[in-house]
């Protein structure tokens, strides 16, 4: 008798994610373009005058999230005057990959690498945050020639003491994780969002309707879900793999960060990465937490235009 009832009981969750799944995506449809590279498909916004001044940005979120949280404010504040793309990772937003595997920075960033390409983008200014920092400075590694300038908002670079969060390990679970995701993650999560939302902001105030304006409900689906935790559970090997190569990083750096940031230590990882990394900057602000380009969109914007003016004008200097 339990067990009719359990498996009564997870049909009915299956049938009411699926329901939430199409109400979810009807509530935050599609931005962009679709890009096939290998293995994935890649949404790509575009924002901006093609012809704007320097080179393009190409802005790259963190976990749990997707392009929109990149486009809300810093985005959009930088596409007045220059060439902006968002792109959702693969997985993430309304980009899809093959396999949930390929996680890792590097499998990522051949891939972002080759939607630039099939779109003629040339050497850009690449903009990442949080789990999306590890991202940018593998892609400086494996491609300098695209990467003009790098600018990483409190971001992952190093492995950390303690792990992800037992329901990413367990999310990634064969059989358990997927039942959990196609089953409770959605409606469960659909009480929990704005909470965690909330606490990743702290100590600064979530902006209102922050969770509606960015999409974040699109997390919740199973698919992406499932693509979030395995990105979660695999980044402290990959950075631990890729972090002795940082002094071989030849872009311009920036590395802005908050000193009271709970979620990515600013100690473990911007501290020593703008040591290591020979032509970074750090910038650590006093009393930010996680989410540093809603809590001063302004520095960061003027740091990149800082940064392109001097890549323009060392491009025209050798020009002459």
């Amino acid at each position: 008798m339990i067990a009719i009832i359990l498996v009564a009981a997870l049909a009915f969750l299956a049938l009411v994610t699926q329901a939430g799944v199409l109400a979810v995506q009807r509530a935050f449809p599609a931005q962009g373009q679709s890009i096939e590279v290998d293995g994935a498909t890649l949404n790509v916004l575009e924002l901006g005058p093609h012809d704007g001044a320097g080179p393009p940005i190409v802005m790259i979120h963190g976990a749990s999230s997707n392009l929109e949280a990149m486009r809300q404010p810093l985005g959009e504040l930088l596409a007045k005057m220059h060439r902006v793309i968002l792109i959702d990772r693969p997985g993430h937003g309304w980009s899809t990959r093959a396999r949930l595997e390929d996680s890792t920075p590097a499998i990522q960033g051949r891939m972002i690498n080759q939607a630039l390409t099939k779109l003629g983008v040339g050497p850009g200014i690449l903009v990442v945050h949080s789990w999306a920092g590890a991202l940018g400075a593998q892609m400086a590694l494996d491609y300098p020639k695209r990467v003009a300038g790098l600018v990483m908002l409190a971001p992952v670079a190093y492995p950390w003491p303690g792990g992800v969060g037992w329901y990413n390990k367990l999310v990634t679970t064969p059989v358990i994780g997927p039942l959990l995701a196609y089953t409770i993650t959605l409606p469960l999560g659909y009480f929990l969002a704005e909470r965690g939302a909330r606490g990743v902001f702290l100590p600064q105030t979530m902006p209102e309707n922050y969770v509606s304006d960015t999409a974040t409900p699109l997390l919740l689906r199973p698919r992406e879900f499932l693509a979030n935790a395995w990105d979660l559970v695999t980044l402290k090997t990959a950075v631990k793999a890729q972090a002795s190569r940082y002094a071989e990083i030849s872009a311009p750096t920036v590395v802005i960060s908050g000193d009271v940031d709970k979620t990515v230590s600013t100690n473990i990882h911007s501290r020593p990465f703008a040591i290591t990394a020979p032509h970074a900057k750090l910038i650590v602000l006093p009393g930010v937490g996680h989410m540093v380009q809603n809590a001063a969109p302004e520095l960061v914007t003027s740091e990149i235009e800082a940064m392109i003016g001097k890549l323009t004008r060392g491009t025209a200097a050798a020009a002459n």
